[in-house]
């Protein structure tokens, strides 16, 4: 049995059923028994479930939120607005946009190929394996779970066994608004299970997590050529001009920070300010984060954190940067923390260098260190300056600078005069650069992913036989005068269509 700790308060809220490794192949067969009835359903039908599914969920909203609350130690207005609220507007884009993303699409055909048609159609690709993470539990293994439903997949999900009253939801709310029997399975487990499903070799894997797992996962795919996307993790850069509005360049750092605990692969994990305005920028961001309120009521802005783990890997980065000359600005040092609390006080940090381990590596917690810089180059070099590219933030008041920047910036993501943003837009795709990931999600492209693309081209028929065909004799120099006037700058379309008609006489 899996125990549902509630990570703000340490009670145990309940036991959840963990799925024995045995069992691993028998989720596999009911999915694919699933899959080829629900494939056959046509894109409008699976839809109209989706639409069953969103208004449960927005009849839902307070018991959806409480689990989430009880099952991460968010507070609720955070759960319902980063974590609920965006599976609800992805399930209205995916009724407004699957069918014609989905849908055949049309090709031109070269002018060589006349008379003929082109086009792509996207087919299911068969079982897809979804491994979700604790963060934000609903939102990171719904959307991907409903793109791959949408392409006539069967889906396995195993959510983090961190928190399996999300897990345990999910399963419900599927089963409530009637999708068919084992369309959507949910495997409670550790990373054992996540192991044996893998080994299981399902057609698509799509993986949400750290770089460490994920490169382990990748390993295994490719020894079975498995397809998959990995959702890794990030070092966030937010650059600060002298130009940008820095009352809310600050707020913005804070929340970018601080929301969800910093527990975010998109958080706010360093920020680079011109020199200038440095000083300013972190009165402003210590004095916004020293009003912050911390607990478990409604009206608390951070939670705390979710896995006792972070929490660790948190304070010793902190520590190795105060033991190398960083300040808090704002929090308290490692030493300081209560024991055995979840809840971590949001730090400020200042008088850090590139160096340290809180400038390179992922942190997860509610920490901000802030870094000055002199000129455009020096930010770009030191934004571009880690292993990750997941998401990046640039402040400006001149946008064609901004722009210029971002367009340096090597990120699968970035916002101009905001933070944290393109997640939200299910229009957007979304994924990361160098070690935060491969592949996207989200927009057209995250829908297909999880789809056969087809490439069809069609003839009547009609015609014995064609230009490239069987035999060769005699088709050299016409072959030559038809290239070269469609390819070319002499455009002798008579001699071309001469040309054509000797080649197409030699084909008979």
């Amino acid at each position: 049995m899996l125990k549902a700790i509630n990570p703000a308060t340490g009670s145990e809220i309940k036991e959840i059923e963990e799925v024995q490794l045995s069992q691993a192949g028998r989720i596999f067969q009911q999915a694919e028994h699933a899959q080829k009835e629900w494939q056959e359903k046509s894109l409008k039908e699976r839809l109209a479930y989706y639409k069953t599914l969103r208004l449960l969920m927005a009849s839902k909203l307070d018991q959806i939120t409480t689990i989430i609350h009880a099952d991460t130690g968010k507070p609720k207005a955070e759960a319902l607005a980063t974590d609920i609220m965006p599976v609800i507007d992805s399930i209205q884009h995916l009724e407004k946009t699957a069918e014609t993303v989905l849908g055949r699409q049309n090709q031109t055909t070269p002018v060589l190929f006349w008379g003929k048609k082109s086009y792509i159609e996207y087919m299911a690709r068969g079982t897809v394996l979804i491994i979700s993470p604790w963060n934000y539990p609903l939102q990171l293994a719904m959307v991907p779970v409903l793109s791959a439903l949408a392409g006539g997949n069967s889906v396995i999900l195993k959510p983090s066994e961190i928190t399996p009253l999300t897990g345990k939801l999910i399963e419900l709310l599927f089963k409530e608004a009637g999708f068919p029997e084992g369309i959507v399975q949910v495997a409670q487990g550790g990373k054992e299970l996540g192991e044996a499903l893998v080994k299981e070799k399902p057609d698509y894997i799509f993986f949400t997590g750290s770089v460490k797992t994920g490169k382990i996962i990748q390993e295994q795919a490719a020894k079975d050529l498995i397809p998959t996307t990995l959702e890794l993790g990030g070092k966030d850069p937010l650059i600060v001009f002298d130009d940008a509005n820095l009352d809310r360049a600050a707020k913005a750092a804070v929340w970018g920070a601080f929301t969800n605990s910093g527990q975010v692969c998109m958080s706010t994990e360093r920020v680079y300010v011109q020199r200038a305005v440095y000083q300013t920028f972190v009165r402003k961001v210590q004095e916004l984060t020293m009003n912050l309120k911390q607990g478990s009521s409604l009206n608390d802005d951070i939670g705390s954190m979710t896995f006792p783990h972070q929490v660790d890997v948190v304070k010793k980065q902190v520590a190795d940067a105060v033991n190398n000359g960083a300040k808090l600005a704002a929090g308290c040092i490692p030493a300081e923390w209560e024991e055995d609390s979840m809840f971590i006080k949001p730090m400020v940090l200042i008088d850090v260098n590139q160096d340290m381990e809180i400038m390179q590596e992922e942190t997860f917690g509610p920490v901000m260190p802030i870094m000055p810089f002199d000129t455009e180059e020096e930010a770009v070099e030191l934004a571009n300056g880690t292993i990750y590219g997941l998401n990046a933030s640039v402040w400006s008041s001149d946008i064609e600078r901004a722009e210029r920047v971002v367009s340096k910036l090597v990120t699968g993501n970035a916002v101009v005069n905001d933070v944290m943003l393109t997640v939200m837009n299910p229009n957007l795709p979304f994924g990361g650069a160098k070690q935060s990931g491969i592949g996207r999600y989200h927009g057209e492209g995250g829908l297909r992913i999880f789809c056969h693309e087809k490439s069809v081209m069609t003839d009547t028929g009609k015609r014995s036989s064609e230009i490239q065909w069987y035999p060769y004799r005699g088709k050299y120099k016409p072959y030559k005068v038809l290239f070269q006037t469609v390819f070319g700058s002499d455009k002798n379309w008579k001699a071309a269509a001469k040309a054509y008609r000797e080649i197409m006489k030699q084909s008979k």
